[in-house]
């Protein structure tokens, strides 16, 4: 058995298929994978995201001790209490040590990583911290939910009452609120607009009930892999980690190269890779035919005898079609192959996003 959500009790009592996730029972769905996929592209669905790793940074050195940890910058975060950032962390070789959201509070930072990645990203975390004045604080008394679709926010406003009405009304996309334990940011993993909650574990499984009774559907972790993967987003471990820079996984957007310098952890190694010429780049496949675009299935650019792999891949519910992310030499051009059962089949190189908002991109 593994490490349980306070939201555990809810799962079982709603026919969720309960499987080990990161070291966590979580629901893979509760029926039909991809109805919930569908529910959230076309009205709301909800995800016990409880999961994740909820650290608050403080201390006098909290945003300097940030602005090293991470290549993107928390000095653009200045000022906007409550605004979002997301960023890569790095190792001293640019590879990825996780990918995470921090949001300014005031006072000081709260940062939310990846559970499978926890005991790693808090190691690595802790040891920075000894060169600065900051404190780390680790937040497990807090749920998360994932409320997303195009419902999504209504349904929330409906849920929680009047008095919450205004505030989330005029939430923007990447801000966040609190008020007590109770923190509502407009961030999500799906593509679609919608709300991330922390909330106190005791209070989780009353809200989640209510979502439920106000027609929110529960949904587990295969439709968030395939909505996100439609979205273009991607998953620690697939698209990157401790040995592939953000360079590499279409995240050099978030990299911050500012003009007085500023020395983060990473960016020797980056600043010589950039210049070099970076070899591999990210992009999105679809496949027009039969098949399915999976994992680990090579992708032939030329004639040459390099390679790329898929990072990613699926059906795709909405599109109705195959579609992956793959990394791949930056030579490849508008069409490629991937080897599928010993078979070179055509593939179209497409920007690595495919849905947005429930409207086709490709």
């Amino acid at each position: 058995m593994g490490n349980k959500t306070a939201l555990y009790d809810a799962h079982v009592a709603m026919g969720g298929k309960l499987v080990d996730f990161g070291g966590w029972d979580m629901p893979l769905h509760y029926g039909s994978q991809l109805e919930e996929h569908h529910k959230v592209r076309q009205d709301a669905g909800m995800f016990d995201v409880s999961h994740m790793t909820v650290v608050d940074v403080d201390g006098a050195g909290a945003r300097d001790y940030l602005r090293t940890l991470l290549a993107n910058d928390v000095a653009k975060l200045d000022g906007n209490p409550g605004k979002a950032l997301y960023t890569g962390m790095l190792n001293p070789q640019g590879g990825v040590v996780d990918d995470l959201i921090v949001y300014l509070r005031d006072p000081g930072y709260r940062v939310v990583v990846n559970c499978a990645t926890r005991e790693k990203d808090l190691a690595w975390m802790n040891e920075q911290a000894k060169a600065f004045d900051v404190t780390l604080t680790e937040r497990p008394h807090l749920a998360m939910v994932a409320i997303q679709g195009p419902q999504a926010i209504e349904k929330v406003k409906e849920v929680m009452g009047i008095d919450w009405t205004a505030a989330i009304s005029g939430l923007k996309v990447f801000n966040s609120f609190a008020r007590g334990d109770w923190f509502i940011a407009r961030t999500g993993y799906t593509g679609e607009d919608g709300l991330e909650i922390m909330l106190n574990n005791d209070d989780a499984p009353g809200f989640w009930q209510a979502l439920a009774d106000a027609g929110v559907a529960p949904c587990g972790l295969g439709a968030r892999d395939t909505l996100r993967l439609e979205a273009g987003m991607n998953l620690y471990g697939n698209e990157m980690d401790d040995d592939t820079s953000p360079l590499q996984a279409n995240m050099a957007w978030t990299i911050v190269w500012d003009p007085e310098g500023r020395e983060f952890i990473g960016r020797e190694a980056l600043a010589q890779e950039k210049a070099a010429g970076v070899e591999h780049k990210l992009v999105g496949l679809v496949l027009d035919g039969r098949g399915v675009l999976r994992a680990g299935q090579k992708v032939v650019v030329d004639d040459s005898d390099r390679r790329g792999i898929i990072t990613s891949g699926t059906f795709s519910p909405t599109l109705g079609f195959s579609i992956a992310m793959a990394r791949v030499p930056v030579s490849v051009g508008d069409t490629a192959q991937v080897e599928i059962r010993k078979k070179l089949v055509p593939v179209r190189v497409v920007k690595p996003s495919f849905v947005r908002n429930g409207k086709p991109l490709v």
